[in-house]
């Protein structure tokens, strides 16, 4: 009981600490976890682990086939997780070079990573690419705390963000292969081919076809409100368990592809019910993850660290990250019209995570069981590919950006909060003139409209910690909160600012402060005579942004009188001479001016 009970606390201790120190969990994961396991065979006297997941074959905390059981589960879970984030609109401009990063970059990464593990180590070819095939992977909770900090182009983090989630189970499956292959016993002739690759076959059939199937299912008894509402949570649990269960005695190790199949599938349904479900898997896959790499980690025995401690492992780290990354990432990236600093940048950073340690670990303990040369190898080699790419990931990874050239100088990118007609106009206009902007609003109806004029909108809510996560909003510099309610307006200013107001964060004013000049806030709009209600009237009777050229200081200030006195007209943004639009603040006096410039504004025509 005290070591469940510390697995669990010193689990979530090491998730805290990342989150205080912006860094991936998975570091003070794996550490607590070689430490309490066989670094502390060196302190304590009779040489026993402090943790110990499975020791005498038939004790421990998981003994037997408990811990492979398990960790199974748990991947599964997390997976999942991981597969409802994936929306497909989200790729609809890069999507070839996911496709190719999760095809044709896993297959050179499994070819050039196996042959360096052979004439490197000296490993055989069997355990050589099942090494391989366990590096394919990305691992997505490594991933997100690396590019949090980034301010880089949306289409790079989306690439990275996608290829972590959706390598997971094709660098699982690569690896159940190859495990296959291995179990079957045999070492030559068509028949042990032909029979693994049936083996293949089925996983792929089978895992497809009940993942689809169940993920149906499930949205059918959500929709028919055949489970009530305190119920849901926990049933889409035991229904992810029950679907990896049960696609795993059609075909072995199949449970994988299904549930991140279920998961993509309902990811893209329109259901709200599934918002819940999906901060429900966020918790538990926290959970999981902190136990899973402290139990594998402290499972790792002193005898098999030494086995990789020497120079040939430096070597084979070395080539992992500087060729067979790189090659995998240009091959997959060739005629795409990707820039060399962008094909660098995805090449240098990709930290392996979960799946690949978990994996590892099942099957190395496995093949090791049954006396498999060279299984000793697996899950050490595997841990210092993981914990290895991260450190160095999770320290030069802002440097190796702006050495490339794609971290942005600033983050020119809009956020508006609130999807309604006047959002939506302003979006149109800000995207038109080349700039990247991103609305959000918690109303399904104002998403879909915004989409359907080709606008960026996400549905959320601010009060959730969903948008300051999200790392596709990296490179928004410039926060606008244009909601009715002066209550979220004002939230939205307060816990959002640090995050995507490093240019300038506005609200539109109340009434109240509307009804007195005096009470003009510094992070007002537009205008200190204007709320919502006038600008969504002046929105449904003039619904375009016009432009004027100003004249000198004076001719704008004239302008801005008129606007005062006219209801109907709305001054939004200021270009300046080299074509750069400037936001203009309630305080829109104090924008500094110049012959040439020129006033976009809302409403009727003014001829000042």
């Amino acid at each position: 009981m005290l070591e469940l009970a510390g697995i669990i606390i010193l689990g979530i201790l090491a998730q805290w600490f990342a989150w205080r120190l912006k860094i991936p969990a998975i570091l003070p994961l794996i550490l607590i976890g070689l430490f309490v396991g066989p670094f502390s065979t060196l302190i304590t006297e009779d040489g026993h682990k402090w943790i110990d997941p499975i020791w005498n074959g038939t004790s421990g905390l998981f003994p037997g086939e408990r811990l492979f059981n398990f960790v199974s589960l748990s991947i599964a879970l997390i997976l999942f997780e991981g597969g409802m984030t994936l929306k497909k609109e989200e790729i609809k401009h890069i999507g070839p070079v996911i496709y190719k990063l999760i095809t044709l970059g896993a297959l050179t990464t499994m070819i050039t990573a196996g042959i360096a593990a052979h004439y490197i180590i000296g490993l055989n070819w069997s355990m050589s690419f099942l090494f391989s095939a366990l590096i394919i992977v990305t691992g997505p909770t490594v991933i997100t705390p690396i590019l949090r900090n980034l301010a880089i182009k949306k289409d790079l983090s989306t690439v990275l963000k996608w290829e972590g989630i959706l390598i997971d189970p094709i660098g699982a499956l690569a690896a159940v292969l190859v495990y296959e292959f291995i179990s079957v016993g045999s070492t030559h002739g068509t028949e042990y081919t032909q029979e693994t690759l049936i083996e293949f076959g089925k996983i792929i059939v089978i895992g497809v076809s009940i993942g689809f199937t169940s993920a149906y299912a499930f949205a059918v008894a959500l929709k028919q409100k055949w489970i009530p509402h305190y119920l849901i949570n926990v049933v889409a649990l035991a229904a992810v368990l029950g679907v990896f269960v049960l696609s795993d005695l059609f075909a072995h190790e199949s449970g994988l592809l299904a549930v991140v199949i279920m998961g993509m599938v309902l990811g893209n349904m329109k259901i709200d019910a599934l918002k819940d479900v999906l901060y429900f898997k966020e918790t538990i896959s926290i959970l999981l993850i902190s136990l899973l790499f402290i139990l594998l980690s402290a499972n790792i025995n002193i005898s098999e660290l030494e086995l990789i401690f020497n120079w040939k492992t430096l070597i084979l780290f070395a080539v992992v990250v500087l060729v067979v990354r790189p090659l995998g990432v240009f091959f997959s990236t060739y005629k795409s019209g990707m820039k060399l600093n962008e094909k660098l940048f995805i090449s240098w950073v990709g930290p392996r995570g979960i799946v690949a340690a978990g994996i590892a670990s099942l099957f190395g303990l496995k093949l090791a069981m049954q006396g498999v040369a060279g299984a000793e190898y697996i899950t050490p080699l595997v841990f210092m590919i993981v914990l290895g790419t991260v450190l160095l990931n999770a320290t030069t990874a802002k440097l190796f950006a702006r050495f490339s050239g794609v971290l942005l100088k600033k983050s020119e990118g809009i956020l508006i909060i609130g999807a309604s007609p006047p959002s939506r106009l302003i979006a149109s206009y800000l995207q038109d003139a080349g700039r990247r902007v991103v609305l959000i609003d918690s109303n399904a109806k104002s998403i879909e409209y915004a989409k359907e004029q080709h606008l960026e909108a996400i549905e959320c809510d601010i009060f959730s910690e969903e948008l300051v996560e999200n790392i596709e909003l990296n490179d928004i510099g410039i926060l606008m909160a244009l909601t009715g309610s002066s209550r979220i307006n004002e939230y939205a200013i307060s816990k959002l600012q640090n995050n995507f107001g490093e240019l300038g964060a506005f609200r539109l004013i109340s009434a109240e402060e509307m009804s007195n000049p005096n009470d003009n806030p510094e992070e007002g709009l537009f205008s200190h005579t204007d709320d919502y209600i006038n600008i969504s009237e002046v929105v449904r009777d003039y619904p375009y942004v016009n432009e004027i050229e100003i004249n000198s200081k004076d001719h704008y200030l004239k302008i801005l009188e008129t606007t005062k006195q006219d209801l109907k007209t709305i001054p939004v943004f200021i270009k300046d001479n080299a074509g750069e639009i400037h936001i203009i603040p309630s305080a829109s006096e104090q924008m500094p001016i110049e012959a040439g410039y020129k006033l976009m504004y809302l409403g009727k025509k003014i001829g000042v």
